[in-house]
């Protein structure tokens, strides 16, 4: 098998109640691939707890502590939206190490694709602070092991969560090593991610921000994908590609007001698994950020696993948004601002 998953019903118990962000996003999930035959030919990659060494690849000793002692006595309110059950330091430890148990099995050559299904989410969560619905930033700590342990110097972080990854983007901005690429509806949660956001220091243009407006569909993204994210990853020729996988920026969603259908969604993470192919032998790990309806949720990844797989996308039960609205400004114009910015025109 070349592709892995990573899941273990541990997930479940970061318990938010009716938070949207809560344990039914994987049930909804794990009981699609089941059904769809998915499941039987994914190779497991189990989670293990990561260590504090880890964590404090990207977090402070103050944050770790504050999440322990959250869950420790009986779980609280870490900011507005993000809770923390007793269960809940336990269990990001655990979606921690499953990411980079993930990475392992890629830098050893037993698997080439892993998806990790974990959670709690990760990319709004910063060395200081929960945010988001995020405790720990999986897909920043699972860059920062793979540079640390294997001595990699170009990681491609590609973002397609309807939300800016307003912290991954912080955790490398003067990285030259992390090429982050985020395609995010703006403005919108949390607020940050103008296409002038590019990097600083010796990190100056390895961070693309491409802020889209409202109602952009599968074409929309299509291109983005196609026109800025390509040739931005072969010039910087990635030995390995992490993806935080958010699919809020489905139509269903209801944290959304993009419009992309299943088979948009599979459209990008198709042209990032061809690209993987192209500059590093095929190496990517997908680890789960966003996506709050728990039907377009389950298909979404279920079309996604059958790209990774190399196997036909099934068919599209939910179809497209019965508004078909169009983005209120120009998305051609924000493509050539960013093409300047980054150099490609």
């Amino acid at each position: 098998m070349d592709v892995g998953l990573v899941y273990d019903p541990v997930f479940l118990r970061h318990d938010t109640g009716a938070h949207c962000e809560n344990s039914q996003r994987l049930v909804a999930v794990t009981e699609l691939l089941r059904e769809s035959g998915l499941w039987g030919k994914l190779a497991r990659v189990e989670p293990r707890a990561a260590g504090l060494d880890e964590l404090s690849l990207v977090h402070s000793d103050n944050h770790i502590n504050r999440v322990r002692n959250a869950s420790s006595t009986g779980g609280r309110w870490l900011d507005g939206d993000t809770y923390a059950s007793p269960d809940s330091y336990e269990v990001a430890l655990q979606a921690v190490g499953g990411v980079l148990n993930a990475v392992d099995s890629i830098a050893a050559g037993r698997l080439k694709r892993v998806f990790a299904l974990v959670r709690p989410p990760g990319h709004h969560a910063n060395a200081d602070q929960a945010r988001g619905f995020c405790l720990f930033n999986n897909a920043a700590i699972a860059a920062s092991y793979a540079i640390e342990k294997y001595e990699l110097e170009r990681i491609l972080i590609a973002d397609f969560d309807v939300h800016h990854g307003n912290v991954t983007e912080d955790i490398f901005e003067k990285d030259p090593r992390v090429l982050y690429f985020s395609t995010h509806q703006y403005p919108h949660y949390p607020g940050t991610g103008y296409f002038t956001d590019d990097g600083s220091g010796e990190g100056k243009g390895t961070t693309v921000n491409v802020p889209l407006p409202a109602f952009c569909g599968d074409e929309e993204y299509r291109r983005a994908y196609e026109k800025l994210l390509v040739p931005l990853a072969r010039r910087f020729e990635p030995q390995l590609v992490i993806v935080s996988a958010g699919y809020d920026c489905h139509w269903a969603d209801q944290l959304s007001a993009m419009q992309l259908t299943v088979g948009g969604i599979s459209s990008i993470v198709a042209i990032i698994k061809d690209l993987a192919d192209e500059t590093c032998g095929g190496r990517m790990l997908l680890s789960l950020e966003g996506g709050y309806s728990l039907k377009a949720l389950a298909h979404s990844i279920r079309a996604s696993l059958e790209v990774l797989l190399g196997e036909p996308v099934g068919a599209d039960t939910l179809g497209s948004p019965d508004s078909q609205m169009r983005p209120y400004d120009d998305v051609d114009s924000i493509f050539d601002l960013v093409m300047e910015r980054h150099g490609l025109r």
